[in-house]
């Protein structure tokens, strides 16, 4: 959600703040400002809107200290504004927060009984009066932050800065990620990586109720308790280039370009091309023994993430005859959920930040249930704290609405769903190698479809006129639906509903008109015809059809106004190539509508808080 970058040391503390706030632009965010210390005070600047504004009012600021904090909103308590940007300031105390204080109205409540003034609407600013307040008893801002923790309820992350000490940060996390960057003569502290790797590649992950002190040069990491803690430092791989648009208009359309290439990547560790069988090795020490006792599969994730696990369902009960259930993280510990030590819980995220996907985890280890995660970021939380784990490894995604980390996370369900049906013995040897082979020759045929981004370029001006879509399939390809409507609500803020087509004469089916566009996923699998009668009911009521079939299916193309064909290929990898026009038409349709397509309004990469 919110971006957080704070810094000490012999750089220009505006230039390392405003970079580092630039590379966080994609987790989204509607307000910004920076708070860096200058002539023995901190100098503050904040702004609405985009960082091209606070840049504007910031050009000709100089400042003559080496620490500093910035940060962009994303708005939680109180409207989008100036007043309500970050950093807030309280008696010399500034402070940049993410997450939500949940008893904030109890503390807003005593604050002002004290006669406190409170300039903005949101609960951030609360904390600074606490810790000012503090202050001046303790004398020593590492203790005012340990005396304030224990008032605070909620998921949090903070960082806070003081005039009586210059060369001082000090920042607490209980909840939205937090990094410790250690360069040299040089600390960065962020919400992500992506503001930290220009500097240093040494990184020290900062855990749930732990504090850090920077104090000049030197850092220190404490429990909530004060207890001080050695962690080793983290030499991270990371290559800034790839995080470039490269020529691209905007970073989405790359990354969707980069699909062929990053779901070959996703791959490469878990398959021996030689010996064509799985390698698992990678997943935890103890991986055949944890998966030969599971008897049931509980995926738990949220958005995009969601609609991938739905796949997982179909792929793993067909191909390994292993019950799954399908859970959203936000609802799954609030119904009491009955965890079981023979069900393994899989958890996907993309940033393996989700909170609400954190939150179940935690519960289910709490029961000592097996658990097992799918993301794309390495040490990340939900990535140090599972059993089992395997790697989307499709390098950084900046466009918030997911696209290569979907198809990664496809190919590598299809490569665990394989080797359960090995495990369990539901594929033979014959079977096993086949499904393999698959997989390995199907990167390739990704580039076949994306050649339809001429065509979705030239026929955006005609499709952004429907006055809404509604996305239809059946078996593998409802998901595949689903997502597809999300991508269009995320990017063209247009009507979009996904449904499963034999569900549309159970209400959908009174929506249609001739300005209705009907989007059908239909390549050729053991549910086609039944797609195809739902279809033929649709066109009968005006809809107009926008099809995606397997090569040149002529039942299909005299119902579609347009029909798009994918290459021959399984069912089980069917989704991946179905699911690429869905991205390319969702981003040119936004683009024709002059809209941010890598920053939708309202969202954030990387849903950090409940």
């Amino acid at each position: 959600m919110c971006g957080i970058v704070g810094y000490y040391g012999h750089q220009n503390p505006k230039n390392v703040i405003m970079s580092g706030l630039k590379a966080l632009e994609y987790r989204g965010y509607d307000s910004a400002g920076v708070a860096i210390f200058d002539k023995g005070g901190v100098k503050r600047v904040r702004a609405e809107g985009k960082l091209e504004k606070l840049e504007g009012q910031l050009k000709n600021v100089n400042f003559t200290g080496h620490t500093g904090i910035g940060h962009t909103r994303w708005a939680t308590h109180g409207i989008p504004s100036e007043r309500n940007a970050h950093p807030h300031t309280v008696d010399g105390v500034s402070l940049v927060h993410n997450g939500i204080i949940e008893n904030y109205v109890e503390i807003k409540n005593e604050l002002l009984k004290s006669g406190a003034k409170i300039q903005s609407d949101t609960d951030s600013e609360l904390v600074a009066h606490l810790i000012a307040r503090s202050l001046k008893k303790t004398k020593s801002l590492l203790k005012s932050v340990f005396a304030v923790l224990p008032k605070l309820k909620g998921a949090f992350s903070i960082v806070v800065i003081s005039e009586e000490y210059p060369d001082e940060i000090v920042a607490f996390k209980n909840g939205p990620p937090l990094l410790l960057g250690v360069g040299k003569g040089e600390n960065i502290i962020a919400s992500d990586l992506q503001a930290i790797v220009p500097y240093t590649k040494n990184i020290l992950y900062i855990e749930d109720n732990e504090v850090i002190h920077v104090d000049g040069k030197e850092y220190a990491l404490y429990s909530h308790k004060g207890k001080k803690i050695k962690r080793k430092v983290e030499k991270i791989q990371w290559n800034q280039e790839k995080a470039e648009k490269q020529g691209y208009p905007h970073f989405m359309l790359k990354e969707i370009y980069e699909q062929p290439r990053t779901v070959a990547q996703a791959l490469q560790p878990y398959v021996d091309l030689e010996k064509m069988q799985l390698k698992m090795e990678s997943l935890s020490p103890k991986y055949e023994d944890i998966l030969s006792k599971v008897n049931r599969i509980v995926v738990v994730a949220c958005g995009t993430s969601y609609y991938s696990g739905m796949v997982g369902e179909y792929l793993i009960e067909k191909l390994a005859k292993i019950p799954v259930e399908i859970e959203l993280a936000s609802e799954f510990r609030y119904r009491q959920p009955i965890i079981s030590k023979s069900t393994l819980y899989l958890f996907i995220s993309q940033s393996g930040e989700t909170a609400d996907t954190i939150a179940a985890m935690k519960l289910v280890k709490e029961h000592g249930a097996p658990t097992m995660a799918l993301c794309n970021v390495r040490l990340s939380t939900l990535d140090r704290s599972v059993d089992l784990k395997m790697y989307m490894n499709c390098d950084s995604e900046i466009g918030v609405a997911s696209t290569k980390a979907f198809t990664s996370s496809l190919i590598l369900l299809n490569v665990f769903a394989t080797y359960l049906g090995y495990l369990k013995q539901e594929l033979n040897q014959k079977e096993y190698v086949e499904q393999i082979r698959r997989i390995v020759d199907f990167p390739s045929l990704i580039d076949k479809v994306l050649a339809y981004n001429s065509f979705f370029k030239s026929t955006a001006e005609q499709l952004k006129k429907f006055k809404g879509f509604l996305y239809i399939g059946r078996g593998v390809s409802y998901p595949i639906a689903l997502e597809g409507a999300l991508k269009l609500k995320e990017l063209a803020y247009m009507h979009a509903e996904g449904y499963s087509a034999g569900e549309m004469k159970h209400g959908p089916i009174a929506l249609i008109d001739k300005k209705m566009a009907i989007v059908v996923v239909a390549p050729e699998d053991d549910v086609f015809e039944k797609t195809l009668s739902n279809l033929e009911e649709a066109c009968a009521r005006g809809g107009q059809v926008i099809a995606i079939g397997t090569e040149q299916n002529e039942k299909m193309k005299k119902l579609a106004l347009h029909y798009l064909s994918l290459p021959q290929a399984h069912w089980s990898l069917n989704p991946i190539l179905a699911v690429v026009p869905l991205q390319l038409m969702a981003y040119h349709v936004s683009d024709s509508l002059g809209y941010d397509v890598d920053q939708p309004r309202n969202l954030a990469k990387s849903v950090t808080v409940e």
